[in-house]
Formats: structure tokens, C-alpha cells, sequence
């Protein structure tokens, strides 16, 4: 049976899950704001957190890679009806654009602080710069694409033990490509958070991936294509990661309990993301491809509607986060909602350390945050639907 797969029409199941991980991600960032151990430990750290607490962050993990991937992947079904040089300028002017939002926008949207004494390299930043990195590959044979995600995602680890000390622009560059680090510059705090080579492997190979969603690609041998590409990257990181030998700078360890011996196994490292964190979200969320195709029903579309318009939504939930937390704060603690008018990154901000909130807290605002979105969003994908003639709605 065949599947035709034409530019007007959307793939449900890519928006499906690119909607189920801006979703989860509004989570983690709520947590960063509102938890009260935010600002006292890492969520991750077995010694500390709870299975809850642990697992709030740990579903998280798949945000930044997913979304990336299938960055790539509409990259691909876009350059469908573009020529590659219509492709590729759209790749770098979309990829500067979005490199451009980040130090702007975005950056005062975490701070709120009018002096950007706060700047940050984190996803967006890495997303723009995959982008017109793309926009270079997709010239490229597809096979070349391929090799240079491959060699990418598995292939960085080897680069984990290199590391370039000092404060200084020899070790900046070094964290931009593969060793997060924070920097301070003329009263500037600069933090490296997304190192870039991984993330752009990522982007390559969801640029393949793309290629099963051309007209005419016959369903089921997409779906068993899926299954078999899914079900082998969750494999590979059971094998590579029971080895304990490569593919993440952190290794696992037996714990007190045999639960929290199997956290310790999936705890895999995000900065940069390994290739275990990457074969740990992306096998899992390939296969929610494989399975999603046919499903659309109201909560299918409700949840899609997040997935058509990302970008608008990721700025709009960053401000709405922040105005919350400085309501709360002035509403419901000590503080005054003065102390998240940040001069110091939201993580490392001694002032708000024994600020805070419930897990349960936690949750409330984060579901109020997503479906009070949900009006502007759905707003906003039928205004983009409707005006298709105007070029800057695929900027935003």
C-alpha cells in the first residue's frame, strides 16, 4: 500500500512528536524555576534526588535531541519542493536567525536583565549553528550526510578526555565544539552549555531520516525501516552501555538498591550528549514514529498543535515561565520578585538558593503554562496555514 506524502500535507506523527517533547520541555523548565532543589543540587544526582525528582528530569533528555533530529528531518521534506540552492539559503539564513534570537531574545527572556550580563550558547544557539551547517552538507552526496552523522554521533566520545583550561578564547573555542564550560569576560558571564559537535551530527541524521518521507515511500516498509532503526539504537545502548567502556564520560555503577542501580544506567551525560544519551532518546522516539503514523484523534491533534508552531511556542513559554516565577515569588515566599531580574545564570545564582517549591508545585504550574498556551498556539498554526504566502511565518 502506498502513501503519498505531498508538500501540502503535513506527517502527523513528526508533529505528534515534536508536540510530546515541547510538551515535556516546558516541564524541565518549570522545574529550573520553581523547584526548590534546583539551586541546590543536579535532579540527576543519586545521592540526592529522589525516583520522582530523578525522572522529572531524566524524561526530559528527550527533548533537545528529538527536536533537533527532526529539525533535520523537515529540513529534508522541505527541500522536497526547494531546489538544494534554495534549500541551503534557506538553511542559513533560518540557522543565523535562529544564533540571532538567542543572544537576543531568548537570552533576555531567562534574565530579564536589560544589561545581558548573562549569555548563553545553549539549544537554539546550537540549532542555528546545525542549520548552516546543514545548508553546506545537504551538498553533499547522501551517503557523505550520513557518514558525517555517524561519525559525529559516535564517534565524539573520543574527544572526551581533551580539554582546554583558562579563561581564555583558545578554551571557548574549544567549549563551543565539545567541552562545556563557563566563562566570565568584562562583567560578561558566558556559558557554553551546547558544544556543537554532536548536535550537528544529530541534525545530519535526522536529514537522512528524512529521505523515508518522500512521496510515494511505500508506509509499511517506512514503519519496518523505523522499527528496525528504533529497536537497534535502544539495543546498541543496553550493549554499549553494559560494557561501561565508551560512549559517555560518566559511567554506571552499583548502587544501594537495584533500582537505583538501573538509574545509574540510564543516567547518561547531556553536555555534550553522548552517544549512549543519544541512542537513549533517539531509539525510543524513532520507534514512536513507526507507531504514531495512523493515530489521529483529539488528543493526537491537540498535542500536534504544539508540534506546528515550536519556536513560537518556545519563546512564548520562556517569558510566561519567568513572570510566574516572579509572581510566586512575590506572592508566596520571602523573596522579592526582584531577585529574578537575573545578573548571574539562572543555575549558578547563589540569591536563590533555599527558594522554592513542591515537585506537586511543579507540576500545577506546568500544566497551567501548557494549556494556557495552547489558545495562542492553535491561533497562530491557522494563521500560518492561511497565510502561506507570507515567507516570514517559516522564521517563527
Amino acid at each position: 500500500m502506498q502513501q503519498n506524502l505531498t508538500a501540502a500535507k503535513r506527517i502527523t506523527s513528526i508533529d505528534l512528536l515534536r508536540g510530546s517533547v515541547m510538551i515535556i520541555m516546558a516541564l524541565d523548565h518549570v522545574r529550573d524555576y520553581f523547584h526548590a532543589g534546583a539551586f541546590m543540587y543536579d535532579p540527576l544526582d543519586l545521592e540526592m534526588t529522589s525516583p520522582a525528582l530523578f525522572f522529572t528530569r531524566w524524561i526530559t533528555h528527550f527533548c533537545a535531541p528529538v527536536f533537533m533530529f527532526l529539525a533535520g528531518a523537515s529540513a529534508f521534506i522541505a527541500g522536497q519542493k526547494k531546489t538544494k540552492k534554495e534549500l541551503s539559503i534557506f538553511l542559513l539564513t533560518r540557522g543565523l536567525w535562529l544564533v540571532l534570537l538567542e543572544f537576543t531574545l531568548i537570552v533576555f527572556g531567562w534574565n530579564f536583565d536589560i544589561s545581558f550580563t548573562n549569555i548563553y550558547f545553549i539549544i537554539i544557539w546550537a540549532l542555528g549553528i546545525s542549520m548552516i551547517v546543514l545548508a553546506g552538507l545537504i551538498h553533499l552526496p547522501f551517503k557523505s550526510i550520513l557518514v558525517v552523522g555517524i561519525v559525529l554521533v559516535a564517534g565524539h566520545n573520543l574527544l572526551d578526555n581533551i580539554h582546554v583550561a583558562g579563561n581564555n578564547w583558545k578554551a571557548f573555542g574549544w567549549a563551543l565544539l565539545h567541552d562545556q564550560n563557563f566563562f566570565t569576560w568584562n562583567g560578561k558571564n558566558v556559558l557554553v552549555g551546547y558544544p556543537i559537535l554532536p548536535w550537528i551530527g544529530i541534525m545530519a541524521l535526522g536529514y537522512c531520516l528524512g529521505s523515508l518521507y518522500t512521496p510515494g515511500f511505500n508506509a509499511e516498509k517506512r514503519k519496518k525501516i523505523l522499527l528496525i532503526i528504533g529497536g537497534s539504537a535502544i539495543a546498541l545502548f543496553i550493549v554499549i552501555r553494559f560494557i561501561n567502556g565508551y560512549g559517555d564520560p560518566s559511567l554506571w555503577s552499583h548502587q544501594s538498591s537495584l533500582f537505583y542501580t538501573f538509574l545509574s544506567f540510564i543516567k547518561a551525560s547531556k553536555y555534550p550528549p553522548s552517544l549512549l544519551y543519544i541512542l537513549m532518546t533517539l531509539g525510543p522516539a524513532i520507534l514512536f514514529l513507526a507507531f504514531t503514523e495512523k493515530i489521529n484523534n483529539r488528543v493526537s491533534g491537540i498535542i500536534s498543535v504544539y508540534g506546528r508552531v515550536p519556536m513560537f511556542y518556545y519563546l512564548l513559554h520562556i517569558f510566561l515561565i519567568h513572570l510566574l516565577t516572579m509572581l510566586a515569588a512575590g506572592l508566596f515566599t520571602d523573596f522579592s520578585w526582584k531577585v529574578w531580574l537575573l545578573q548571574q545564570p539562572l543555575w549558578f545564582a547563589e540569591g536563590l538558593k533555599g527558594y522554592g517549591f513542591s515537585l506537586g508545585i511543579v507540576y500545577l504550574v506546568w500544566i497551567t503554562v501548557v494549556v494556557s498556551l495552547y489558545p495562542l498556539c492553535k491561533w497562530y498554526d491557522r494563521y500560518k496555514t492561511s497565510h502561506k504566502e507570507k515567507w516570514w511565518l517559516s522564521y517563527l
